[in-house]
């Protein structure tokens, strides 16, 4: 356990964002990549030093006005899911109550960085899917406008489109499925609740996820709503306007779950994403927890603790280390961050 300490806005939170960035070469708070540079400068360079059993890895990741340059151990990196699986982590952070709260693009953003950094096979057909979308809007709004544009073009574009759909449906239910094997117990722990579930929400009704359900299913949609997709000038329908919803028992807690249980929620969710990373990359991922103290109870507290203070490399950060019991301080590394430095305590 690795615990940063300090007042706010002293650069705790940017350590773990630059962890996040080294892992998944961009920024977990989203936003604007020129961000990242130091204001006058025209690059910035992130390198680490990861040792995955007894190999080491130095990773380096530069940002040059609008290009990235990624390298492991001096080689140039060409593809993304070339380099993702080097340095797997998981990132609670206060604004992740959006998970819950916020619009179903953040739930699939989340689902879409979980599933990269356990799938190269998922990485690459969602890079692909989007490629296809995006095509596939261009020429439907050029069939709109158009009286020459030959239909049967977007049929190949719509076939291609379902191929790489029904990789993205299968991954997401199966992490999804994995995530419920583990949820309620990772709550039921922490807070003696039981019956925490994550729903996965399709915006085509499937009666299964077999790949020929999805196909034939997607077929109709897409015949039965060409004219409204035509009308929009847009796809409608896909796994680009997938969600999901978490109930505790029968209650969901976006509309009716108290801002506490909704914290605890996503933290278990991220908790239970462990087993996950150990069964797929036989490795466990680096936990980032950044000001989860803050709004827990000492129960809540001392359960979370407990809970992560095993053989996991984790890295939290605290404006307080009253807010951690003497117990879990004594086998700590303990570093304070002022003013953008780091010093060991």
């Amino acid at each position: 356990m690795n615990i940063l300490i300090g007042h706010n806005a002293q650069g705790k939170t940017n350590i773990l964002e630059a962890i996040s960035i080294l892992a998944l070469t961009k920024s977990h708070r989203g936003g604007s990549e020129a961000n990242l540079i130091r204001r006058g400068e025209k690059k910035a360079i992130l390198k680490g030093r990861v040792k995955m059993g007894r190999i080491l890895n130095d990773l380096e990741i530069q940002m040059i006005e609008g290009s990235k340059k990624i390298q492991v151990n001096s080689d140039k990196v060409l593809r993304l899911a070339d380099y993702i699986s080097y340095l797997n982590i998981i990132i609670f952070t206060p604004d992740d109550l959006e998970l819950i709260k916020g619009s179903p693009s953040v739930r699939r953003n989340f689902l879409n960085i979980e599933l990269s950094q356990l799938s190269k096979t998922y990485l690459n057909t969602y890079n692909e899917y989007n490629k296809i979308l995006k095509t596939r809007n261009e020429y439907l709004k050029l069939l709109f406008t158009s009286n020459i544009a030959d239909k049967s073009y977007l049929d190949i574009l719509t076939d291609t489109l379902i191929e790489k759909a029904i990789v993205i449906y299968q991954e997401r239910q199966k992490f999804v499925e994995a995530i419920n094997k583990n949820l309620g117990d990772v709550f039921f722990d922490i807070t003696g609740d039981k019956n925490l579930k994550m729903v996965y929400e399709t915006s085509i009704s499937f009666s299964s996820f077999d790949r020929d359900t999805i196909k034939n299913t997607m077929h109709a949609i897409y015949q039965k709503n060409y004219l409204k997709e035509l009308n929009y000038k847009m796809t409608l329908y896909g796994p680009h306007r997938d969600d999901f919803s978490f109930y505790l028992s029968d209650t969901d807690l976006k509309s009716f779950g108290s801002q506490g249980q909704q914290r605890i929620a996503v933290l278990s969710i991220k908790l239970a994403e462990i087993s996950i990373f150990e069964q797929v990359c036989h490795t466990k991922p680096i936990l980032l927890l950044d000001d989860i103290f803050s709004e827990l109870d000492l129960t809540k507290r001392k359960k979370l603790l407990q809970y992560i203070n095993n053989d996991i490399q984790s890295i939290i950060t605290t404006t307080d280390l009253k807010n951690i019991q003497k117990k879990f301080l004594s086998d700590a590394n303990i570093y304070v961050v002022e003013d953008g430095n780091i010093s060991r305590k």
